[in-house]
């Protein structure tokens, strides 16, 4: 590689590792492997050793890790949270132990092992025994000080109980979401309609940073321990340090293991490489350290790790399967995701039937073709990820994977940026998951707050025409009447890339037999979910037998359909059937199969096919019809709903701002512009220097709204909502005005206070005429230090030469000002 060559690959690999760390650290994503980052880091150390001239200070070599964010008040670590060198392999551990036995010129050593866990660091400072500040790992010098957040962590002591516990000490641990949770959080996600989380790393990441300890305290988070720092802590070895730790009362894994040489690593690495699956949190690794505090002295440090530590990865767990067809789902903004459908497989544990596609750049880097054999790895993510095409098990006549050009929801041409790596449909108005997004946007509580209207019911009436903006929502009391017996589609259905409507297997076996109950058939095909489709309905086939439950026409019935599926020749969607097939046989074949294909195009439930069809159907075909449907809409369900619209007039302008779903416009900035425009036809009429001139806004969300207004839908929605009686000004409240006692004054309160909440302190300074003022800066009057104020803050307060005074003193001089007036 030529010099010049090599500062190109260098600045490429450069940008795609901070773009990694970025996702990571800051947005709590992941889009490549550990192995694959590990491998573009080797990379460019290599070549940065190669070509010295090009290492740069800000080389991501150089760094240990993440960044710090703004939403928090930082503090740097008194001890370094230095990163770890990783391996994959055993010749690179024995590697790791000769490199321990040269530099210590001995084999007199012996080794920490604990199990690596996926989770987020943390590092705990204690004073006299009681916890005073909680540091995320950050960039590995300063961190995110999260103190309240992790003290609603139930394993955390606040106060370290037990004998000659050292004046200060640090503990570091690892915060987890167990896998139990998680599945919880998920699983109210998904019936909400909210996007689902990723993994538990990512779940717990996100949970530590936000700004209400209270949500943070409702998702059960864990914490593991393992290590303890101090200039003084009494003990010479770790294994000694994680028997005090335990004595004291943290939560120490008992997964860990002294070992007596690199042999006894190996066996313990083995002995966890199944069984940890096991275990309530995702495990990714093994961590060996000497377990002697002075031989790592004697080993030192590299610049960015230790030379006394290394982390063992078990490389993600990978089997082979077939790709049986490919869906395409549309998200809220209208980004297109692909996601191959698989032949089920067993994989860590679990069965996989789905891999993510992520957008059309995997499928052609991975060079998909129809019906391919494909190695399947699953990691810590939700939906496992195709690495790879097995060539030679490739068809002779398999044709590629073309990737669709149409929206598979509304048929609109689909578009792709350049800046972008999906396609998306463009067609934001009129397509059913995009106006879902909006529509939910606007219900929600932190809007216009109608929580009888759920994600499934909103979905039951935009696939039926009845709403399609917010505007309609205020017109269903009229057609309450036409609601009744309205089908709810749930998660029941299934569309290909063509649109053609698939229904979930149980639903489909349940409609097509008789005397057999819907929890009986989930019960056999829960002991089936390892099996193909025809596998399960051979196996079904001889359950009605051994049942003895009208076993010739359930048979017959279910032999029909597997001919059916044989000769239409419909793409394969494991767990569920195409649903002009089934139709075909309840309704004693009144119309032609390939029309009937053509009408499960247009439409999303078998209720709206039906009525398009309108078929003479007798009673019995309709009661077997009738046990494919999903819930429908009933007339409690209806008279809340309607109450709940109603209910929602009531909401302020600044709720409706939110709610009307600008770009860029969060609930803070709804609350901004309401207070500053007061009502909607000033915001409307604002010019673009206008909407600058205020502080918080700049030229996106400017540009948003104007672009917003521009829109002629959007002003006839308004006009719509005004009609209905929604609020569009504001409505001034009356302020409490108790005296003047603190005119002129810029105050700031730290730390937990006895008299006041936190909203009721900054009523009671500007009920006196003061003004409250949320940061740490020379302008203050004063600061109120109250319990447990931040470290930071009164480090900074005091380098500004601020003013801090306690609560009482607080109140003496509001009581003696308002006696001195």
């Amino acid at each position: 590689m030529t010099p010049d060559q090599a500062k190109a690959r260098i600045a490429q690999l450069t940008e795609q590792i901070n773009y990694h760390n970025f996702l990571y650290y800051q947005e709590d994503k992941t889009a490549i492997s550990d192995l694959e980052f590990d491998q573009l880091l080797e990379e460019l150390i290599r070549l940065e050793l190669e070509f010295p001239e090009f290492l740069s200070p800000d080389s991501p070599s150089q760094r240990v890790g993440g960044a710090i964010t703004k939403d928090f008040e930082t503090a740097e670590h008194e001890f370094k949270m230095l990163s770890l060198g990783n391996t994959y392999s055993e010749e690179e551990l024995l590697a790791f132990d000769e490199r321990v036995a040269k530099g210590l010129d001995s084999r007199r050593y012996s080794y920490f092992c604990e199990l690596k866990f996926d989770g987020v660091a943390i590092s705990l400072v204690y004073e006299k025994g009681k916890l005073i500040r909680a540091v995320t790992r950050g960039d590995g010098t300063r961190g995110d000080v999260i103190t309240e957040n992790i003290k609603t962590i139930k394993n955390i002591p606040l106060h370290i109980k037990g004998e000659n516990i050292p004046e200060k000490l640090e503990v570091r641990g690892e915060i987890f979401l167990p896998r139990r949770e998680f599945d919880k959080i998920n699983a109210e996600r998904e019936a909400n309609g909210d996007p689902l989380l990723a993994n538990p790393r990512n779940a717990a990441s996100g949970t530590v940073k936000m700004q209400d300890s209270g949500l943070v305290a409702k998702r059960k988070l864990n914490c593991y321990f393992y290590q303890m720092l101090g200039d003084d802590i009494g003990v010479n070895f770790h294994d000694e340090a994680i028997h005090l730790m335990e004595k004291w009362g943290f939560n120490v894994s008992p997964t860990y293991k002294k070992c007596e040489n690199v042999q006894e690593v190996l066996q313990y690495i083995e002995s966890w490489r199944d069984k940890r699956h096991t275990l309530p949190l995702d495990i990714d690794g093994v961590v060996l350290k000497i377990n002697d505090f002075d031989q790592r002295e004697e080993l030192g440090f590299t610049a960015k790790t230790p030379r006394w530590a290394i982390a063992y990865k078990y490389q993600a767990e990978s089997a082979e399967s077939e790709l049986l067809s490919i869906t395409y789902q549309v998200g809220r903004t209208g980004a297109i995701t692909p996601v191959a459908n698989l032949a089920p497989v067993k994989l860590a544990g679990t069965t996989v039937k789905r891999a993510s596609l992520h957008n059309a750049n995997e499928i052609e880097r991975l060079g998909l073709y129809e019906g391919d054999t494909v190695l399947v790895e699953k990691g810590g993510e939700i939906i496992p990820k195709i690495t790879a095409v097995v060539l030679k098990k490739r068809k002779p006549d398999a044709k590629p994977i073309q990737y669709i050009e149409h929206c598979p929801e509304c048929g609109t041409l689909l578009e792709r940026k350049e800046t972008e790596a999906k396609h998306s449909c463009p067609n934001a108005q009129n397509c059913p998951p995009q106006i879902l997004g909006r529509i939910e946007h606007f219900v929600h509580k932190r809007a216009m707050d109608i929580d009888s209207m759920g994600t499934e019911r909103i979905r039951a009436l935009i696939d039926q025409d009845y709403i399609s903006n917010p505007a309609d929502i205020y017109d269903l009391e009229a057609k309450k009447d036409q609601l009744l017996g309205l089908e709810m589609n749930q998660d029941q259905y299934q569309k290909t890339e063509e649109g053609l409507l698939y229904i979930a297997l149980h639903k489909a076996l349940f409609g097509l037999t008789e005397g057999i109950s819907l929890t009986e058939i989930k019960d056999f095909l829960e002991k089936q979910k390892d099996s193909s489709l025809f596998e399960t309905l051979k196996s079904f086939q001889t359950y009605i037998r051994e049942s003895n439950k009208k076993v010739a026409q359930n048979v017959g019935t279910i032999q029909r359909l597997e001919e059916l599926l044989t000769e239409a020749k419909l793409p394969a969607m494991e767990d569920f059937v195409p649903v002009p097939l089934v139709l075909f046989l309840l309704t004693g074949k009144q119309i032609d199969l390939p029309e009937l294909v053509q009408q499960c195009k247009q439409e999303s439930t078998v209720h709206s096919i039906l009525l398009k069809l309108n078929l003479e159907l007798n009673d019995e075909q309709n009661a077997r019809i009738k046990k494919l449907k999903s819930n429908t809409f009933q007339a409690g369900v209806i008279s809340n709903m309607i109450e709940g619209i109603n209910t929602s007039k009531n909401q302020p302008f600044e709720k409706v701002l939110f709610g009307l779903g600008i770009r860029n416009i969060g609930e803070n900035t709804a609350q901004i512009l309401a207070r500053h425009f007061k009502n909607i036809d000033a915001l409307k009429s604002a010019s673009m220097q206008d909407l600058l001139e205020i502080n918080g806004i700049g030229e996106i969300v400017a540009q948003s709204i104007q672009d917003f207004f521009s829109q002629e839908e959007n002003n006839q929605i308004i006009a719509r909502l005004r009609e209905k009686g929604i609020k569009f000004e504001i409505v001034e409240a009356v302020k409490t005005i108790l005296g003047h006692q603190l005119e002129g004054m810029k105050i700031l309160a730290s730390g937990k206070l006895n008299h006041f909440k936190r909203d009721e302190i900054v009523d009671f300074i500007e009920a006196n005429g003061g003004q409250y003022v949320k940061a740490v800066s020379k302008n203050l009057d004063f600061i109120i230090e109250g319990e447990d104020m931040g470290p930071s803050k009164k480090e900074k307060a005091k380098k500004l030469g601020l003013k801090m005074i306690s609560e009482a003193e607080f109140l003496e001089l509001v009581n003696g000002n308002a006696q001195n007036r």
